[in-house]
């Protein structure tokens, strides 16, 4: 009997030996999240720029840190208005929905949602307008450019940084497994 499952969320996926801690994703992801304005145009009229990544350093090792897009995301599991979902290939976040409750950031174990207000609030408002934040894949900004990777992928010059399909991930590392066991039994042939 088969069961039909979903297909697995794509992950961004990073390699710190090949990471620079540029901080050239950081910008990037900024940037595509800043509706639409480039960093001139930011910085000129005093709009603040927020990365969903943050490029992290420890023990020798630095690399990017983002939503993991989890199968089994905790976020979703806690999330008091269905805001945090499993939907299109990725964990993502209803803003529209989202109360700002921080439930979800107490439960990421990487670190990886924030929640902050990115509405001009007046003298008279009653609430902080904060939601959830975190790492989308870039999806509205891909569409609206056209782009198959996200911004921070394109952006990263030493190609530490990929989307990942896990399928085509496990495909290749098991081609790559049986490559070396391949040759390790020819080599043993040869000397037995």
């Amino acid at each position: 009997m088969s069961q039909t499952h979903a297909k697995e969320n794509v992950i961004i996926y990073a390699e710190p030996d090949r990471c620079l801690a540029c901080h050239s994703c950081e910008l990037a992801c900024a940037v595509a999240h800043g509706d639409g304005h480039d960093i001139i145009s930011a910085v000129a009229a005093h709009l603040p720029l927020h990365a969903r990544n943050q490029v992290v350093s420890v023990d020798g090792a630095t690399m990017p840190m983002q939503c993991r897009q989890c199968e089994d995301a905790p976020c979703t599991m806690v999330c008091p208005t269905g805001s945090c979902r499993q939907a299109n290939g990725q964990i993502e976040i209803v803003e529209q929905q989202c109360i700002g409750c921080k439930l979800c950031v107490m439960v990421c174990p990487f670190g990886a949602i924030t929640v902050r207000s990115e509405a001009k609030l007046g003298p008279s408002s009653i609430t902080n307008r904060g939601v959830a934040k975190k790492c989308d894949l870039c999806s509205d900004w891909r569409a609206a450019n056209g782009k198959a990777d996200p911004a921070c992928v394109e952006a990263c010059p030493t190609k530490a940084i990929k989307m990942v399909d896990l399928i085509a991930y496990r495909d290749a590392l098991r081609l790559a497994r049986a490559r070396e066991l391949a040759q390790a039994h020819r080599s043993l042939r040869i000397s037995l």
